[in-house]
């Protein structure tokens, strides 16, 4: 592997690893770059095994600082115990967002990231929901339940979607800036 590719290779880990770890700052609820640097492994890693591996082992490195130290102070009636994974549901929206970012995003455009953010926040809010409903710890596993639970669903997907926006947005155009800087990063 040569010099160039490893510092691009490293710089794009990097880039969603302060992503992930930005969960860690106080935010709106699901107002998270978990969209964002999806759909940017998805984008920029040019192993697509990468784009997969990437996103989804920095989101569990996060959720490991988040679920143990952050929400058991938040939550302590909820919250008891060390946790090593997160929630399945959740690393599972993120392989299928990766997925829609490799479909639509062979082109990068502005077009494009807005168009799989969308996608990629619907498909985030259908999964985590259905997840939670099929879980029976919450709703009833009924119809009426599976409507119940993305109805108490609707008013976070707006933060999805604006988080998915935002975080492309820095991912992406904080990525071109850097290509543009340091020419070592284009291929």
């Amino acid at each position: 592997m040569s010099n160039k590719i490893k510092l691009r290779t490293g710089v794009l880990v990097l880039f969603v690893l302060i992503a992930a770890f930005s969960r860690l700052i106080p935010h709106p609820p699901n107002f998270t770059p978990i969209g964002g640097m999806a759909l940017f492994g998805a984008a920029y890693f040019s192993k697509r095994y990468l784009g997969f591996l990437i996103p989804l082992a920095a989101m569990w490195l996060s959720d490991l600082v988040y679920n143990n130290l952050i929400l058991p102070v938040q939550f302590p009636e909820y919250y008891t115990g060390f946790q090593l994974f997160g929630n399945f549901w959740v690393y599972g929206a993120i392989a299928l967002v990766v997925a829609i970012g490799f479909y639509l995003l062979k082109n990068i455009k502005v077009t494009n990231i807005a168009l799989a953010a969308l996608i990629g926040a619907v498909a985030f809010f259908l999964i985590t929901n259905f997840g939670v409903w099929a879980t029976g710890l919450t709703y009833p596993k009924t119809g009426a339940g599976l409507i119940a639970c993305f109805a108490a669903g609707i008013p976070f997907f707006g933060y999805t979607l604006l988080g998915n926006l935002f975080y492309s947005a820095v991912l992406f155009g904080a990525f071109e800036w850097a290509k543009r800087r340091m020419p070592a990063l284009q291929f």
